[in-house]
């Protein structure tokens, strides 16, 4: 069993040390096929059915770059604010892991594609900063390997391990960030907030899915301290594979509270990868961090160089689209949102999913509503993304055009989402099966109403007596009659109708 780590209170960690950060984000590219070979690029599917000679490194088998990749990369790179080099290449990344079949991977070392580039991060209180970037460069996804047996699903104590490489040789940019210095307490929410406008400019270049939860965008958060004062780095650990915004935010705070509690012991960080654990929100060693020189890159033999023509780099910089820096700042003035509003928008990310409710017909007030208190508050109970949630912008904009016409009240319509969430089928299947539809017919109303009235004899003379807010007795009383299936603004107009005539 491992032992507890000992951890320093965090407001004691920042008195005393300066957190320094360095992001690697490695994304997936969607294109159809992998980076060296003509195998579908595809998510899942049965085990070592998307493979060939290429792309399992049998022997005499050669790769062919793909086209697409290298445009995918170079995009990427512009809307980085990167210089693209006028010439790269590949190299061999030598290690030895069993979901790696070659033995190398195919990579860039010091000559990547794009280099120099930066990305403006808005924070939660609306302050920007700005990460660096080092570097984007292309290199090919490995495998996967499964330990069987075990309590954790990791290798230490796994009876035996399945290895699956369809995904071996899928298209994938690593994006590298330089140092992040400088932010002090707010270096966890500065890590989320980089991540999270990642995957938005990621998502609106149309390059990859970015989905988190099935690894095609995944964090590698590299996190040290520095003893305040200090002028040298301290020693870094590298959390690998975080695949979620939450996430990377409690990795990154985790690990400056553990490596506080060591230093101010006496103790040395040990220069490793460690996993962090979803349920508790820990990190564990994994193993003991490689130095560049391990790797013995050397450039790759069977792959000729990439000198991409200022030409084309243009022409790509021209396909651009508008960036969501940019697209904020249009949405807020044509929806006429306040700076606070922007922000709850930007904190649970619902900017996008608004704007493709707003496209789906609904109203941006209306749509703004529905993602920001609604389905934020399922998608804080579920403990995902907003984004991840199983109901479409479209469905969500059904919905409200369902409240609009009156066949829907607020109430039934948060029902008719729970059902949607539950995967009972779209909107309107999910009204006939739970049989959700408003009571409208104005002689079903009357009959309850009268019910009501008829058990509540002194709520009419007080009405008649101009008690009128005393209606609200019978209201109830109806709701519940028709299972809240009545429009409360209609069955008081009718009492009102009712108790007058």
């Amino acid at each position: 069993m491992t032992a507890v780590a000992e951890l320093m209170d965090y407001a004691d960690v920042i008195e005393r040390f300066d957190p320094v950060l360095g992001l690697e984000v490695h994304v997936e590219l969607n294109t159809n096929t992998k980076m060296f070979c003509g195998c579908a690029n595809e998510f899942g599917g049965e085990p070592n059915t998307k493979v060939c000679p290429t792309c399992l490194g049998l022997p005499g088998a050669l790769p062919a770059l793909n086209g697409k990749a290298v445009e995918g990369a170079i995009r990427i790179g512009l809307a980085l604010n990167c210089e693209i080099a006028e010439w790269c290449r590949f190299a061999r990344k030598n290690y030895f892991y069993p979901d790696m079949p070659k033995n190398f991977q195919t990579s860039q070392y010091d000559e990547p594609i794009a280099f120099n580039g930066y990305l403006d991060v808005t924070l939660d209180d609306g302050e920007v900063v700005r990460v660096e970037i080092e570097r984007a460069h292309m290199e090919e996804d490995t495998g996967k390997s499964l330990h069987v047996g075990g309590a954790t699903g990791r290798i230490h104590g796994a009876e035996h391990s399945l290895l699956d490489y369809n995904r071996a040789g899928v298209p994938l940019i690593e994006i590298v960030t330089k140092t992040i210095e400088g932010t002090g307490e707010r270096a966890p929410e500065v890590a989320r907030a980089y991540v999270s406008a990642l995957r938005d400019l990621l998502r609106a270049l149309d390059v990859s899915d970015v989905r988190m939860d099935q690894g095609s965008l995944r964090c590698d958060a590299n996190v040290s301290l520095m003893p305040k004062g200090a002028t040298e780095f301290g020693t870094r650990t590298e959390t690998k594979n975080v695949n979620s915004l939450r996430s990377v935010e409690r990795a990154v705070r985790y690990e400056m509270t553990r490596q506080a509690a060591i230093l101010a012991e006496g103790g040395k960080i040990k220069q490793e990868t460690r996993h962090f654990q979803e349920a508790d929100g820990t990190t564990s060693p994994g193993r003991t961090k490689e130095t560049a020189e391990d790797y013995r890159y050397f450039p790759e033999p069977d792959l000729v160089p990439i000198a991409p023509a200022r030409e084309w780099v243009e022409q790509l910089r021209g396909t651009l689209p508008e960036m969501p820096s940019e697209r904020r700042k249009r949405i807020q003035t044509e929806w006429s949102l306040s700076d606070e509003a922007l922000r709850d928008l930007l904190n649970v990310g619902a900017v996008d999913l608004v704007a493709a409710t707003v496209e789906a017909g609904a109203s941006p007030d209306e749509a703004r509503g529905w993602w920001v208190n609604t389905l934020a508050q399922e998608a804080n109970a579920r403990e995902v993304e907003l984004a991840d949630l199983t109901i479409t912008p479209k469905q969500v904009a059904e919905v409200i055009g369902l409240v609009s016409s009156g066949e829907l009240t607020n109430k039934l319509a948060k029902e008719v989402v729970q059902g949607v969430l539950a995967g009972e089928g779209e909107p309107r299947e999910v009204v006939e099966k739970r049989g959700l539809k408003v009571v409208s017919d104005d002689s079903a109303l009357l009959a309850a109403i009268d019910e009501a009235l008829a058990g509540q004899p002194d709520v009419a003379d007080k009405i008649r007596g101009g008690k009128v807010a005393a209606a609200g007795a019978i209201v109830g009383a109806v709701m519940k009659a028709t299972k809240g299936q009545a429009d409360a603004k209609r069955v008081r107009e009718l009492i009102i109708e009712r108790v007058g005539s």
